[in-house]
């Protein structure tokens, strides 16, 4: 019995399964990380003042979504 209860206490604990909500939060999170990356990548390459200042809103509006999401 002893033994039973040992193994018992020393067995890994199972991780709960996300929730469907925290799986969309998820996937909502890395989409819009994918993006924000992606808007990295262009103004690195961005000439155009008028394009650069499109990024960057589109930037800010990005890690706005993202901070509510944290």
């Amino acid at each position: 019995e002893d033994q039973q209860a040992e193994s018992v206490s020393t067995a890994p604990k199972l991780k709960q399964r996300p929730t469907p909500e925290q799986i969309i939060r998820q996937r909502e999170k890395q989409s819009l990380q994918l993006s924000r990356n992606y808007l990295l990548q262009q103004l690195e390459v961005a000439r155009d003042s008028r394009h650069r200042s499109m990024l960057e809103a589109a930037l800010a509006d990005l890690d706005a979504k993202l901070a509510r999401l944290a």
